[in-house]
C-alpha cells in the first residue's frame, strides 16, 4: 500500500495534475493515485541524479576538467550496470505487477528469485572485464592521456559495484509492482545522501580524487542492495513498518518459463537502455574532437539532462504498475485510461522542470568548478538549455514506454530508441564536429536535377545541440503511436496469471 504523508514535492505534482484534470485532461481520482505512486520515485531520481552531478562537481572541484572528462568517459560503462540490471528489472515489474493485482501473491516470490539470479549473471562477467582491462576500455573512447588516466582509475574501481547496482532494480521494481514507490524512495534516496558524504569525505578529506568517487558509489550500492534483501526477506523495514508480501528466499531459482518469460519481456527493455549506453561511446568520441573543455560542457549537460529527466523515474514506472494491476484484473479499459493520462501528466511536469532550468543555466553551470576559466561555461549553458528544449519529448517518450513496458509489449520502446540514437543523434553530432564531402555526382536526368560536389562546413555547437532533440522526439512520436494502436492488450494476455498464449 502506498503512503500517503504530507509533502511538499507531492503536493507540487499533485497540483501539476489537478490543474490538468480541472481543463479536462486526466480524472481528478486517477491524478492523485499516480501522484501517490510516482513522486517517490521522483524523489530517488533526484537522489541519485543529484549525487551523479555532485560527483563530478566534486572531482572538478577536487582536480580540474580533466577528470570531469574522466569520469564522464568512463559513465557509459557504469551504466551498462543500469542498463543490464533495468532489463531483468523490466521484466520483474511486469510480472510482478501482474500477479499483485491478481492477488496471486504466491506466484510472486518465484518472479524476484529468478530475477536475481539473471541480473547477476549478466553482470558479474561485465564487472570482471572493467577491473582487468580499465585503460584500455577507456582508450578506446579517448587518446587525452589525462582523461584516459582518471577514468580508467575510476572505472576499475566502480566495477565492483556493477552486481550490487543491478540488484538494486530488481528490489526496487518488486516494491514498485507492489503499489509501493514510499519504500524504495527512503531505501535508495538515503543511499545516494550516504554516497555523496562518503564521496566528500574520501574525495576531500583523504584526497582520493576519482577513486575516492567511485569508492564511495560502491560502498554505497552494497549497503542499498543489503537493505532491500533484508526488507524483501523479513516483510518489514524498521521505521518504515511491515509490507503487503514479502519475499521467501527458499525455493526454486532456475525457474524455466519464469525465466522465459524475464527474458522476452526484458530483452527488448535491456535492447532500449542498451541503446543509449552503447550510443554514449560514439557520441563522447565524436564530443572528444571538440576538445576537453567541450567534453567537460558536455559532460555537465548530461548531469543536468539526468536531472531533468527523474520525473520519468516516477510516471514510466507508475505507468507500469498501475497499467500492469489493472491489465492483472482483466480491466484493460481503465489501464488505458491511466496509460494515456500518465502521458499528459508527465509532458506537463518535465515541461515545468524544463523552464526552470532554462532559467537557471548559468549559476547551475558554475557550480561545476572554482575557476572558470578551466570551463567553457557558454558551451556548457548552450548545451543545458538545448536540453531544456528536447527533454518535454523525452517525458512523452518515457511515459508511453512505460505502459508499455507495464503490459509486456516491449519491442517498440527499443526500436524508438534505436532509431533515435543512432538513426538521427550520432548522426547530428558527428555534422556538428567534422565537415562533410558530397562527391560531385552530375546531371541526373530522369529527377532533372544536378548534384555538384561540395563540402558542407561542420555545424560546431549548433550540431551538439541538435543532439538533445534527435534522441527524444523520435521515440516520443513512435512510442505514442503504438500505445494508441491498443496492440499492447493482446500481447499483455499472455502473461498474465494462469492466461493462455495470446497472438502478437
Amino acid at each position: 500500500m502506498v503512503r500517503r504523508v504530507p509533502n511538499p514535492f507531492r503536493q507540487l505534482i499533485l497540483w501539476i495534475g489537478l490543474a490538468l484534470a480541472r481543463l479536462g485532461l486526466i480524472d481528478r481520482e486517477r491524478a492523485r493515485r499516480t501522484a501517490d505512486l510516482a513522486w517517490p520515485r521522483i524523489v530517488t531520481g533526484l537522489a541519485r541524479m543529484s549525487k551523479n552531478a555532485v560527483d563530478v562537481a566534486m572531482v572538478g572541484v577536487a582536480v580540474g576538467s580533466g577528470a570531469i572528462a574522466g569520469v564522464g568517459f568512463a559513465a557509459p560503462y557504469w551504466g551498462l550496470a543500469f542498463a543490464l540490471g533495468g532489463g531483468v528489472a523490466g521484466g520483474t515489474i511486469a510480472l510482478v505487477s501482474q500477479r499483485y493485482g491478481a492477488e496471486r501473491f504466491d506466484q510472486m516470490g518465484q518472479a524476484v528469485r529468478s530475477s536475481v539470479v539473471c541480473v547477476l549473471a549478466v553482470t558479474v562477467p561485465v564487472a570482471a572485464v572493467f577491473w582487468a582491462f580499465p585503460v584500455e576500455l577507456i582508450s578506446l573512447i579517448s587518446d587525452n592521456q589525462e582523461a584516459v588516466e582518471h577514468g580508467a582509475n575510476y572505472l576499475q574501481i566502480v566495477a565492483l559495484g556493477i552486481p550490487f547496482a543491478g540488484l538494486n532494480l530488481i528490489g526496487s521494481r518488486t516494491f514498485v509492482g507492489m503499489d509501493d514507490s514510499w519504500t524504495p524512495m527512503v531505501v535508495r534516496a538515503g543511499g545516494a545522501v550516504a554516497n555523496i558524504v562518503l564521496n566528500s569525505v574520501l574525495i576531500f578529506g583523504f584526497d582520493m580524487g576519482v577513486v575516492g568517487a567511485a569508492l564511495g558509489t560502491v560502498l554505497a550500492n552494497v549497503v542499498v542492495t543489503s537493505v532491500f534483501g533484508i526488507g524483501l526477506i523479513a516483510g518489514r523495514l524498521p521505521g518504515l513498518g511491515s509490507f503487503d508480501v514479502s519475499i521467501s528466499p527458499v525455493g526454486t531459482y532456475l525457474d524455466g518459463e519464469t525465466i522465459w518469460d524475464l527474458t522476452t519481456i526484458g530483452l527488448p527493455v535491456l535492447g532500449s537502455k542498451l541503446v543509449w549506453t552503447i550510443a554514449e561511446f560514439p557520441m563522447l568520441a565524436i564530443v572528444d574532437i571538440f576538445g576537453q573543455d567541450t567534453v567537460a560542457a558536455y559532460v555537465i549537460a548530461r548531469r543536468i539532462w539526468g536531472l531533468m529527466n527523474t520525473p520519468g523515474w516516477g510516471f514510466g514506472l507508475a505507468a507500469s504498475s498501475l497499467v500492469g494491476q489493472h491489465l492483472g484484473t482483466g480491466d484493460e479499459h481503465t489501464a488505458e485510461q491511466y496509460g494515456r493520462e500518465i502521458v499528459y501528466f508527465s509532458a506537463a511536469v518535465y515541461l515545468v522542470a524544463a523552464v526552470i532550468v532554462f532559467v537557471l543555466a548559468e549559476p547551475i553551470t558554475l557550480a561545476f568548478t572554482d575557476d572558470p576559466s578551466e570551463l567553457s561555461v557558454p558551451t556548457a549553458v548552450a548545451l543545458i538549455r538545448a536540453a531544456c528544449g528536447a527533454i518535454v519529448f523525452k517525458g512523452v517518450h518515457t511515459a508511453a514506454a512505460g505502459a508499455l513496458n507495464g503490459s509486456g509489449d516491449t519491442r517498440w520502446p527499443f526500436y524508438s530508441q534505436l532509431l533515435g540514437m543512432f538513426g538521427l543523434s550520432i548522426p547530428v553530432a558527428y555534422l556538428g564536429a567534422t565537415a562533410v564531402t558530397i562527391p560531385n555526382i552530375g546531371p541526373i536526368p530522369i529527377l532533372e536535377l544536378t548534384i555538384s560536389g561540395g563540402t558542407i562546413p561542420a555545424l560546431g555547437l549548433t550540431g551538439l545541440c541538435l543532439t538533445f532533440f534527435a534522441e527524444t522526439l523520435t521515440p516520443a512520436l513512435i512510442n505514442y503511436y503504438r500505445f494508441s494502436t491498443g496492440k499492447w492488450k493482446a500481447i499483455s494476455r499472455s502473461y498474465r496469471p494462469d492466461a493462455a498464449p495470446a497472438d502478437d
